[in-house]
């Protein structure tokens, strides 16, 4: 049977004690961890030439590791030409503006056309970094800025500046209701039970704190600033909700209803906006550059969207 091989030197610094499946899931992100679980059940990979048929195995950094797939069963995510806006670029990082309906990520129901595609088009040795560089994400549907690692050194520091909280990201949203004043939500978020595709506020959950501030006020929504102190999964949207003020156009965590109505005699905003989007931007991105060690920030206006229904919307 014909066979591909798949190579990778982990690491000394940021790997220890990983899991082996962990440490291929994030070094071949084209296949899923699950699949990758399965080779080496199935004795399709090799730690420094010895099989190893435990995915729990304990990785300590600076092994070869070598996967041979059969090549009927590799599903790989394949370059894609898709236009990125790309705000800073250097030879360690870029900066990106992501446009509204593109996924950071192959997943379900999307398995191609996203920001990982245009990675492994535009940089042909972005495969070697773990998750092709990507260090964050934001919803398919929020826009606004994201930092990707071009080597694995700065991928390694900016996974370290997350850890520790270190790398400041702002956002902006319109939330339904009149808010009174700003303040923080800190409260665990974790996988909801049954609707497997959305989170919810749990006091078992992992800790999650969002910082907000009002921009202005409406009649019946807020324009809000939110700053992330923490980066769980659909985070401010679910804070959002537990507090009683969904992101407006929200599909998940209620964010339409009432909104849909009030925009349907504004003929003119209701074909600009999508109400089967969040209305949530990431705005402002600040963090210690991992090469040269100088704070760097960057900032995105809202998209034209937003500044839309800012202006249609009544005091």
């Amino acid at each position: 049977m014909e066979k591909k091989e798949l190579n990778v030197f982990v690491p000394f610094i940021g790997f220890f004690g990983k899991r082996l499946d962990q440490i291929l899931s994030q070094f071949f992100i084209q296949y899923s961890r699950s699949c990758l679980k399965k080779w080496i059940i199935m004795n399709y990979v090799y730690v420094n030439g010895k099989i190893e048929n435990q995915p729990d195995k304990k990785i300590l950094g600076g092994e070869k590791i070598t996967v041979y797939p059969p090549i009927e069963k590799v599903r790989c995510n394949l370059p894609e030409n898709i236009l990125l806006n790309i705000i800073y670029e250097d030879n360690n990082i870029l900066v990106i503006n992501k446009p509204s309906g593109l996924v950071v990520h192959p997943g379900a129901g999307n398995q191609n056309g996203t920001i990982l595609n245009a990675l492994l088009h535009r940089y042909t040795d972005i495969s070697n970094i773990p998750r092709c560089g990507i260090v964050h994400r934001l919803d398919k549907n929020t826009t606004g800025l994201m930092v990707i690692a071009k080597t694995i050194f700065s991928y390694n520091e900016l996974v370290k500046l997350i850890k520790k909280r270190q790398i400041i990201r702002k956002y902006q949203g319109i939330v339904k209701g009149n808010m009174i004043s700003g303040g923080i939500v800190n409260y665990p978020i974790m996988r909801h039970p049954l609707k497997r595709i959305c989170m919810m506020a749990h006091s078992l959950g992992k800790k999650s704190i969002t910082h907000y501030k009002i921009i202005n006020h409406f009649k019946f929504y807020t324009h809000v600033s939110f700053r992330l102190e923490t980066g769980r999964t659909h985070q401010i949207r679910v804070h959002m909700l537990h507090i009683g003020h969904p992101l407006l156009g929200d599909p998940l965590y209620g964010g339409i209803n009432y909104s849909f109505n009030y925009f349907k005699e504004k003929r003119n905003i209701y074909q600009k906006f999508d109400f089967f989007r969040q209305a949530l931007h990431a705005n402002y991105i600040e963090f210690i550059h991992p090469v040269t060690k100088k704070l760097m920030s960057w900032t995105a206006p809202l998209p034209e969207d937003m500044k839309d229904l800012l202006l249609y919307l009544d005091k």
